[in-house]
């Protein structure tokens, strides 16, 4: 169980063909390494690949890179294969920091990690992969 006391609210669904994990807003946050270990281990119940989390549903300290939190769980959704995806308007976040405008333009080129506007852009961009 994660230190945060809630569970993060999720839901399954299958999106262009790839089985999906998504976090509901509901007023927690994912804040942890554990957190990112307790998201992993759902999908593995459910045989989720993709997991869209959205802005929402991380702490503006995700956002500080100083802060090592996006890193750290970012790495372990790739450690353990599955892909990421934020959605919604980080424009604040990146208006502030060169640094996550870089990190985000390079995770938007791979095919693991993604920042995007909204759920239109995910399918878009599925469609590409397939």
């Amino acid at each position: 169980m994660s230190n945060t006391e809630k569970v993060l609210a999720t839901k399954f669904y299958e999106l262009g063909g790839v089985r999906v994990l998504e976090c509901v807003p509901d007023g927690t946050k994912l804040r942890s390494y554990q957190d990112a270990v307790d998201l992993i281990g759902k999908t593995f119940e459910d045989r989720a690949t993709l997991v869209v989390i959205p802005v929402e549903c991380l702490d503006d300290e995700f956002f500080q890179l100083k802060t090592r939190i996006a890193g750290e769980l970012i790495q372990k959704f790739v450690q353990y294969r599955r892909r990421l995806v934020i959605v919604g308007d980080i424009s604040r976040h990146l208006a502030e920091s060169s640094a996550l405008r870089a990190f985000v333009n390079e995770s938007n080129r791979g095919k693991e990690v993604w920042f995007l506007a909204n759920r239109d852009t995910l399918v878009q961009r599925l469609a590409q992969t397939v």
